[in-house]
């Protein structure tokens, strides 16, 4: 009984053929972004600038302006922006890299220094040869980085051609997705499948979800980064402009990103202060400044999206993130986000369809 319930249920759902429609354009976008996925990393990362830049483009076109005009207005500022961090803002953050890899023996030593101290004050918690092997176990980590950071100048020349493919191409592709928006969508729309009614309706409603979680996600990586950054050139924590970096783009990880850049900016600010005064007041504006990210940054900028429960949104981090990676991982809650438009939109289709076939049995008994 349950297996042919069942039977009559898949055979009911994919004779739809608006069903059948949403979940051959699911398979299709899935396939691509699973084995093409990498290859087509700089057009993903150019349609995600071009969908952030298009608020600002449509703003300029409510006020009457030309789209050309606009288009072209937009992309110059983005552009100077662009040209600003690298000019401005990368060859600190690298020089503070550098500066921290330097000074991470002595870092090293010192921390050394404090552990070793522990089994003295907590015989009973800590012994010496608990301490002596987590020693070792971050100096083996330590080689590996050192290791990592050699092959990675040993392959400078492919990250340097990479880099200028990347600088080269992804401005022309976000410029064409600006300026032929309606031409490329148009083009998309003829291959799509004609009975598209459910995956239309969908689109419409997760699209406001994603431009709003794209363009407040990109928002709230420039606030904190800037509030950081001035908090911590305040107290004149040590590699202020990279941990404020970091702080700033661990916003794009919920939950987790705050809890793991937390480890380099206390450890950074217990090497230069120790327990003083100045590292407990440093702690206090740096869980202030995460507060506010999470209570009121966080519910301005997405009041669109739809609520998810934690549980939902880590999952998907790990789902999404283990499937594409760092794009996976940014585009977890539109994607659990879209998920959960699906699984709310299909049993609505099924009743809706369910309630017309009474309506016309009802209709032709009378």
């Amino acid at each position: 009984m349950p297996v042919h319930a069942l039977t009559r249920w898949l055979s009911r759902f994919f004779s739809d053929p608006q069903i059948l429609s949403l979940v051959s354009v699911l398979l299709v976008l899935f396939a691509i972004l699973l084995f093409f996925g990498r290859m087509l990393t700089p057009v993903l990362a150019s349609i995600v600038l071009a969908y952030l830049l298009e608020g600002l483009v449509g703003i300029l076109e409510r006020l009457r302006w030309p789209r050309w005009l606009a288009v072209l207005v937009v992309f110059t500022l983005f552009m100077l922006f662009v040209m600003s961090m690298l000019i401005g803002v990368l060859p600190s953050v690298s020089r503070q890299i550098r500066d921290l890899l330097q000074q991470l023996p002595s870092m090293l030593a010192h921390g050394q220094q404090a552990l070793m101290q522990l089994p003295e004050r907590y015989p009973d918690l800590i012994t010496s040869a608990q301490i002596e092997e987590l020693i070792g176990s971050i100096r083996r980590d330590i080689a590996g980085l050192g290791q990592q950071l050699l092959s990675l100048s040993l392959s400078s020349v492919v990250g340097v051609i990479t880099l200028l493919v990347y600088v080269i191409l992804m401005p022309l592709l976000v410029f064409f997705f600006l300026k032929d928006k309606a031409l490329i969508l148009a083009w998309f729309r003829q291959w799509l499948p004609r009975h598209r009614a459910i995956a239309s309706d969908i689109w419409t409603k997760v699209d406001v979800q994603i431009s709003n979680y794209v363009r407040g996600k990109v928002w709230e990586i420039l606030i904190v980064w800037a509030v950081s950054f001035a908090t911590f050139s305040l107290f004149g924590l040590n590699y202020a402009l990279l941990l404020s970096v970091l702080v700033g783009l661990s916003v794009i990880i919920p939950y987790i990103g705050a809890s793991i850049v937390t480890i380099p900016v206390v450890l950074i600010a217990w090497f230069q202060w120790g327990w003083g005064p100045s590292f407990v007041w440093l702690a206090v504006s740096y869980v202030v400044i995460q507060a506010l990210d999470g209570n009121v940054l966080v519910p301005v900028l997405f009041s669109e999206v739809v609520d998810l429960h934690p549980v939902a949104i880590i999952v998907a981090i790990l789902v999404f993130g283990g499937i594409w990676g760092f794009w996976g991982v940014f585009f977890a809650i539109p994607l659990a986000t879209l998920v959960q438009a699906i699984l709310s939109a299909l049993p609505r289709h099924i009743d809706a369809e369910r309630a017309k076939g009474v309506s016309l049995d009802t209709g032709v008994g009378e």
